[in-house]
């Protein structure tokens, strides 16, 4: 299947988890539409690169390790993914990946991921904490930066600045979530 194909497939995609798991199949049967299902939802001005992102998302969680061939593009592109319906899916693989590199369990994300996708990932997730998304994605961010804290002590910092300042205006997920992270670095 070329690119053009599955393009036109990924129209046909609802936001069903029955859906997106059909077509999330598809590209694990077909690995080497990986590449061309992350340069769909890279194609971030296309409403086709939202069900993109919905598939990817069903694709990592199956298969994480198909993205480490694909870490440097996945990493540069992710700043630019701005339509909320895709900001979710690729904050979730964000931190897919931070969960994976700080696994207890050996796995190849460990050995692949590099301080410089680490840097991308957190400017990232740091974008998402401070731009108007929804809850989802600023969770999924909140939890990544804490897991990347760890190993680099200012990411804590600046986490804790921007949970203090934005938890009065933010919604009861956002509140939650944050006053687990605040105990922990408390």
């Amino acid at each position: 299947m070329t690119k053009d194909q599955l393009y036109r497939k990924l129209n046909e995609v609802n936001a069903t988890r029955a859906c997106r798991h059909q077509y999330a199949t598809l590209v694990l049967n077909e690995p080497d539409l990986f590449r061309p299902l992350m340069e769909i939802l890279f194609m971030v001005n296309d409403k086709t690169s939202c069900k993109a992102a919905w598939v990817f998302e069903f694709v990592c969680a199956e298969q994480l390790a198909l993205i480490i061939p694909q870490l440097n593009y996945f990493s540069e592109n992710i700043t630019k993914v701005h339509l909320d319906s895709a900001v979710r899916p690729v904050s979730k693989v964000c931190l897919f990946i931070v969960e994976a590199y700080f696994s207890k369990t050996e796995n190849s994300i460990k050995s692949n991921l590099t301080s410089s996708h680490k840097a991308q990932i957190i400017e990232a997730c740091f974008n998402w904490m401070i731009s108007d998304q929804k809850v989802a994605p600023k969770v999924y961010a909140m939890t990544s930066l804490f897991l990347l804290g760890k190993e680099l002590q200012w990411v804590h910092s600046e986490l804790v600045s921007i949970l203090e300042k934005d938890f009065s205006s933010q919604s009861a997920g956002f509140k939650a979530k944050a006053r687990h992270i605040m105990q922990k670095l408390t």
